[in-house]
């Protein structure tokens, strides 16, 4: 075959080729663009509204001061009420239902002892009335004008599965639209929405995590359907970036309205490879990124660390708790102690720090005090302490790097500034080269990465949250960048739904005639 021939034939390859990646992007982006479209405007909605949870930071707000005098039981004499010799994991003192209580959890379950009467709260024993003085105390609202349901089954806001093992709740509606779920099971506050927060669910998570009661409540179902969608809007993504690429001319060889032109087409076709070739990148890497929030290679998220970091928890509590230990200081003394701090004490943790007892006094998420046993209120443990715990606890491994973390860097990084700062890094020697976040006022890992949860760090959060540090410290400069890449991939679906219109019309039309 002659060098000519051979041209035309690789032309005549290259055109047919084309031609099938124009029909097969055309068709999947049939389907596609509105699943975008979705995932692009409730993006923006969820950059400030989220789907509405009890965090660990809500509980602590709403949760009462604890009142030394209130205290009539010792801490012994509370755990003899028990009976039991099963090792103590985490003892808590804690307000519930506006009464002191001592929480005695152990590895099979928790019990609970009233510290004003020494009372035993029956775990299945948590009565309407007492379930409905709980709900409003959460809201602050009269309990008289609260209208009550059971919730034995998922519906939009208890869907998830974290909610299988509270039910039945009891779900409590005020009518300024504040709902309030109550575990019949715990007796605690589990779920908490007002017509807001639902509102931005409805225009934000659900939408953009397909998060659809009846499709959520399948989650094998729900899993795969997040991933084949968002690995097929990926492909489609890709396959219009090399269109478009390759429909591009840099010799302008094309013409529109009368003068040299790099793209062929006119009218929403010219808008559509425009935004396609400024904001396809972005549209892939997004779908891209959201399928791995479903987590679709379990490797990635750094298994192998899990070991050591278990050690150094271990190490940083010193192991099951002694409660003789605390008899130089009963938890009325400590929390006495505390009251004098600068916040109001919700919950008094009994600890054991490096194998030393300790109180942790906790107000808030950013509200803590250490209370040694023997010895005054700190703000923290001591730093040194917790890098030579960690230090042995990761033992034959050496630590490489030891540095205090005092503002968000690369790994270390919160927009809503939820993860305590200052954080002690530590970074080991090992095959994985992992490393850990140490709260000093917790003494508790806070964040961990090792080689593997690297990438699924920029693939999955970078790409899809853009979550760099120096962008987070000049806010609003990631609200402007975040919403302008949004509403271009807005105005990129917009002309994909104008396009698919426009093909299905053309093909629908003859069959309707």
């Amino acid at each position: 075959m002659s060098q000519c021939a051979t041209q035309v034939e690789g032309r005549r390859h290259g055109v047919q080729v084309k031609k099938t990646l124009i029909f097969v992007h055309r068709w999947m982006g049939v389907f596609f663009c509105l699943l975008f479209l979705l995932w692009f405007t409730s993006g923006i909605v969820m950059m400030y509204w989220a789907y509405p949870m009890v965090s660990e930071a809500d509980r602590l707000n709403h949760a009462p001061a604890l009142d030394p005098t209130k205290i009539k039981l010792s801490l012994q004499v509370a755990y003899d009420k028990l009976q039991v010799d099963a090792p103590l994991s985490e003892v808590r003192l804690v307000s519930f239902d506006a009464r002191p209580a001592y929480k005695f959890l152990f590895e099979r379950g928790e019990v609970m002892i009233y510290a004003d009467d020494g009372q035993e709260q029956d775990d299945d024993d948590f009565p309407p009335d007492m379930t409905l003085r709980i709900a409003s105390a959460w809201t602050r609202q009269p309990p008289g004008s609260a209208k009550v349901e059971e919730n034995r089954v998922e519906d939009q806001w208890t869907v998830s599965g974290e909610f299988n093992g509270l039910r039945p709740l009891l779900k409590y509606t005020w009518p300024g639209g504040e709902q309030v779920y109550v575990s019949t099971v715990t007796g605690e506050v589990v779920q908490y929405t007002t017509r807001a927060s639902r509102m931005g669910a409805y225009f934000g998570a659900i939408p953009h995590w397909l998060y659809f009661t009846k499709l959520r409540r399948r989650v094998q179902r729900w899993s795969k359907t997040v991933i084949w969608a968002s690995g097929l809007a990926a492909i489609v993504a890709v396959l219009g970036i090399v269109i478009g690429v390759w429909m591009y001319s840099p010799s302008k060889r094309f013409q529109y309205e009368g003068a040299p032109s790099s793209i062929p087409y006119s009218g929403q076709k010219r808008w559509h490879l425009i935004l396609g070739l400024i904001f396809g990148l972005l549209a892939c890497t997004w779908a891209f990124s959201g399928m791995l929030s479903m987590d679709p290679f379990p490797h990635w998220q750094g298994e192998d660390s899990d070991e050591t970091g278990a050690r150094i928890e271990t190490a940083l509590r010193g192991g099951s708790l002694n409660l003789l230990d605390f008899a130089a200081k009963p938890p009325r003394e400590a929390l006495a102690q505390a009251v004098s701090s600068d916040f109001e004490v919700k919950e008094l943790d009994l600890i054991s720090f490096a194998g030393k007892p300790a109180y942790l006094a906790v107000g808030s998420s950013s509200h803590r005090s250490v209370i040694p046993i023997h010895g005054e209120p700190s703000v923290e443990f001591d730093r040194n302490e917790i890098i030579e715990a960690v230090q042995r606890a990761a033992e034959p491994f050496a630590l490489v790097e030891v540095r205090l973390v005092t503002e968000y860097e690369a790994y270390y990084v919160d927009r809503h500034h939820q993860l305590p700062l200052p954080a002690i890094f530590v970074r080991l020697n090992d095959h994985a080269n992992s490393a850990y976040y140490v709260d000093p006022k917790t003494a508790q890992i806070v964040e961990s990465y090792n080689s593997n949860a690297r990438w699924n760090r920029w693939l999955y959060h970078g790409l899809h949250s853009m979550d760099f540090p120096w962008l987070y410290r000049h806010r609003p400069a990631w609200d402007i960048l975040v919403i302008v890449l949004l509403l271009g991939g807005t105005s990129l679906c917009v002309t994909s739904l104008l396009l698919a219109w426009g093909v299905l019309r053309r093909k629908v039309r003859p069959l309707r005639e």
